[in-house]
C-alpha cells in the first residue's frame, strides 16, 4: 500500500546509509535496478517472497542481497491479505503480473510449504535462483517459535527474523492489529534461547522487529538475543506519515500509503530525513552502550543479566508479572556461539547445474550459441536449471536469451523443483516423471515432461508430476503429457501450459497466463481465481461439479481468435510430447471443441472487455488500461456507495 514516492525515498535512504530496505510482498518494477545520474540506488536490497508470490521472477531475485520468505506478518498473524480492484492501478498491476482493476488475494499459506522440510526446499530453491543473496524467514512472535526458529535454522535459512505484533500498516485488520499478535520481546527471547540449547545459534542471524522506535529498543533487542533490527513505522513517520489508520481506503491525505496519483502529489518526505533519522538511533545506541560498558553490539548479544525487571510496576495489571524466562540464560559450553560466526552450507557446489550443466552451458552463457544437452537425472538431483538460470538472468537481465539457445534433455526421475525461475532462452526437457513444484517461479523459459516411449502405461491415466506445479509461474510455456497433482497453476500469472489432468484445488488464485487441461480436474478447481483463463476438456459434462464459481463463470470457446489460440496450444503439446490425446482432439476438432469449458473469472473478463472497447475507439494498449481502470473504479465507488 506504501506509495511509489514514500517506498522509493526509504530505499535510497538505507542505500545511502548501508542498510537494507524490503521490498515488500508487491514485487519491484525493474527500473530501479539500475543507479540513478547521482549515484542513488532505489532498489530494495532485500525482495521479499510472500505467499502470492507477486513478481518473484528470476530478474527480480537475482537483484537481492537478501530474499525473505515472509510466513507471516506480526501485525496478522495467520492471516492472509488482499487488495482491493479499486487499488490495483495499472502500475501496480505491470510489477505483479496481473490485471489493473481486479483484486487481487494473497493466500494465508504458501502452497508449497505444508512442513519444515518444505520450507528447507523452498530456502534451498532460492539460494539457487541467487547464490550470492543470503536468505530470510520471517516469524511472528508466538508460543513456540522458538522450535520453528529452529527448524528453520537446521533448513539452512541466513536469517531468522521475529517480528512482533505492535506495527505494520492501519491496512491490517482492526480485529487482528488489537487482539492478534505478541510482542517482540517475547519471540525473540524464545528463538535466542531454543537456537543456543541446540547449539544452533551461531548458524544464523537473528533478526527482530515490530514498531522499533528509539536506540534503547535496539538496545533491548541485543540483549534479547537480535543481532539486527527491523525499523517501519518509525521511518514512515519521519516521511510525513501522521497514522491516519486509512490506508486500505487509498485516502491517505499525506501521499505516504496511497497510489492514487493526485494524493501522491501532497508527499513532503526526502532520503535525507530517514537518514537523518536513522543517525539519532545510532547515536542513541552508542551513548546507551557506553553507559552499559560495551564497545561492540557483539558483546551485547544475549547478556539479559543488564535488564531487569521494574519493581514498581505502577499498574495494577503487571503486579506479579514474572519476566525471568525471558531473561532466563541457558546454561551451556563456552564454543556455543551467542550470535551468528558461521555461514551456513548450502551445498550447491554438489548440484548438478554446478557439477555438470554449467561448464556444458559455457558458449551460451558467454557468447550466445545454440548448445544442446543430453544428460540423466534422479530425484536426488534438486532445483535442476535454476543456477543456470540464475547466470542467465545475471548477464542478460529480463529479456534473457534468443528463443531455445539451450536445450537440455533429461532422461530419468526428477527431484523436486525441477526448471524452477528458469528464465527465457533455457528450455528443460524431461523422458520421465518429475517431483513437487515443477515450474516453480517460472520466468520465461519452456519446460516439457512425457514419459519415455517404451513406458507400458497410459500417460492421460497416470500422474507425471508431483503437487504444486507452476506455483507463482509469471512466463514461459510448459507441456506436460499426463496428469499433474494438487494445486496445479496456483497463482500462475503468465504462463502458458497444457497439462491432461489436475488434482484438488487447480488453478487456485491465478491472475494470470493460459492453461489448458486435457482431462479431468480434481474438486474445488479455480477457487480465488482472479485472472487468466483456463480451458478443461469436459467429455462426461461434469466439470461445472468439481469448480468453485464464486469468482469465475462458465462459457463455451466461441470467438474465433480464442479457438485458433486454444488449438495452437494443442499442436505445441501434440509436437513436443506426442501426445495421443491431443492428436485426439486434433483429428476431431470441430466435434471436439464444443467439449471445452472456458473457466475465466468475472472480474477479469470485465476488465478485459473494457480495455478491448477502448482499443477500439482509437487509445492505445496504455491509455485504453488507464481508462478501463478509471472507469471500473467510478463503477465500484457506485456499487459501495449503494
Amino acid at each position: 500500500s506504501i506509495s511509489k514516492e514514500a517506498h522509493e525515498a526509504l530505499a535510497i535512504a538505507m542505500n545511502r546509509i548501508g542498510g537494507r530496505s524490503n521490498t515488500g510482498e508487491g514485487g519491484e518494477h525493474p527500473n530501479r535496478f539500475t543507479p540513478d545520474e547521482n549515484g542513488d540506488l532505489r532498489r530494495s536490497s532485500i525482495k521479499q517472497v510472500a505467499s502470492g508470490r507477486f513478481g518473484v521472477t528470476s530478474n527480480y531475485l537475482v537483484n537481492a542481497d537478501e530474499i525473505q520468505i515472509k510466513m507471516a506478518q506480526g501485525a496478522k498473524p495467520g492471516e492472509g491479505g488482499q487488495l482491493p480492484g479499486k487499488k490495483v492501478y495499472p502500475w501496480v498491476a505491470e510489477v505483479r503480473g496481473t490485471t489493473a482493476g481486479v483484486g487481487l488475494i494473497s493466500p494465508p499459506p504458501h502452497h508449497d510449504i505444508y512442513s519444515i522440510e518444505d520450507l528447507a526446499e523452498l530456502i534451498h530453491d532460492l539460494k539457487n535462483a541467487n547464490p550470492q543473496a543470503r536468505i530470510s524467514v520471517k516469524l511472528v512472535s508466538e508460543v513456540g517459535v522458538g522450535t520453528i526458529a529452529a527448524g528453520v535454522a537446521k533448513g539452512k535459512a541466513d536469517v531468522i527474523l521475529i517480528s512482533g505484533y505492535d506495527g505494520g500498516t492501519g491496512a491490517s485488520p482492526q480485529t487482528s492489529i488489537r487482539h492478534a499478535g505478541l510482542p517482540w520481546e517475547l519471540g525473540l527471547a524464545e528463538a535466542h534461547q531454543t537456537l543456543i540449547l541446540n547449539n544452533l545459534r551461531s548458524r544464523v542471524v537473528l533478526e527482530s522487529d515490530g514498531k522499533m522506535m528509539t536506540g534503547r529498543d535496539v538496545i533491548v533487542a541485543a540483549l534479547l538475543g537480535a543481532e539486527e533490527y527491523g525499523f517501519s513505522t518509525a521511518p514512515l513517520i519521519s516521511l510525513g506519515c501522521i497514522m491516519m489508520r486509512v490506508c486500505h481506503l487509498d485516502t491517505c491525505p499525506v501521499g505516504v500509503a496511497t497510489q492514487n496519483p493526485e494524493l501522491r502529489k501532497h508527499f513532503m518526505g526526502e532520503p535525507e530525513h530517514v537518514v537523518n533519522f536513522m543517525h539519532f538511533i545510532a547515536q542513541d545506541v552508542r551513548e546507551t552502550m557506553a553507559e552499559l560498558g560495551f564497545r561492540t553490539l557483539e558483546e551485547m548479544i544475549g547478556r539479559t543479566e543488564f535488564l531487569a525487571q521494574e519493581e514498581e510496576a505502577g499498574h495494577w495489571k503487571l503486579e506479579g508479572l514474572d519476566l525471568s524466562p525471558l531473561l532466563h540464560q541457558p546454561e551451556m559450553p563456552e564454543e556455543v556461539g551467542r550470535y551468528n560466526q558461521m555461514q551456513q552450507d548450502h551445498g550447491l557446489e554438489k548440484s548438478l547445474d554446478m557439477r555438470e550443466i554449467l561448464p556444458l552451458c559455457k558458449p551460451a552463457l558467454e557468447y550466445q550459441d545454440h548448445v544442446r544437452i543430453e544428460l540423466p537425472i534422479n530425484n536426488t538431483n534438486r532445483v535442476v536449471g535454476t543456477i543456470l538460470g540464475s547466470e542467465v538472468t545475471r548477464r542478460y537481465g529480463a529479456k534473457g536469451l534468443p528463443h531455445d539457445t539451450i536445450r537440455l534433455h533429461f532422461t530419468g526421475s526428477a527431484g523436486q523443483s525441477f526448471g524452477a525461475f528458469v528464465p527465457k532462452g533455457v528450455t528443460l526437457s524431461l523422458e520421465g516423471d518429475a517431483n513437487d513444484y515443477v515450474g516453480k517461479g517460472l520466468s520465461g523459459g519452456k519446460v516439457v515432461i512425457f514419459p519415455p516411449s517404451e513406458s507400458t502405461f497410459v500417460p492421460e491415466d497416470n500422474i507425471v508430476i508431483g503437487n504444486v506445479g507452476f506455483y507463482g509461474a509469471t512466463d514461459g510455456e510448459a507441456y506436460i503429457r499426463g496428469i499433474a497433482g494438487e494445486r496445479f497453476a496456483v497463482r500462475n500469472s503468465g504462463v502458458r501450459v497444457v497439462v491432461e489432468g489436475v488434482g484438488d484445488h487447480g488453478c487456485e488464485y491465478m491472475t494470470g497466463g493460459r492453461v489448458v487441461i486435457l482431462g479431468k480436474t480434481g474438486r474445488n478447481f479455480a477457487a480465488g481465481m482472479s485472472g487468466g483463463v483456463a480451458y478443461v476438456l469436459d467429455e462426461d459434462g461434469t466439470m461445472a461439479s468439481r469448480c468453485n464459481t464464486e469468482m469465475v463463470s462458465l462459457e463455451q470457446v466461441e470467438e474465433s481468435y480464442e479457438i485458433n489460440e486454444l488449438k495452437l496450444m494443442i499442436q505445441h503439446h501434440a509436437t513436443f510430447t506426442d501426445s495421443s490425446i491431443a492428436h485426439r482432439v486434433l483429428g476431431r476438432w470441430d466435434e471436439y471443441i464444443w467439449k471445452f469449458v472456458k473457466v475465466i473469472p468475472k472480474d477479469y473478463k470485465r476488465m478485459f472487455d473494457a480495455i478491448e472497447r477502448m482499443k477500439r475507439s482509437g487509445l492505445s494498449q496504455q491509455d485504453a488500461v488507464m481508462k478501463a481502470f478509471e472507469e471500473n473504479t467510478r463503477d465500484l465507488a457506485r456499487v459501495g456507495g449503494n
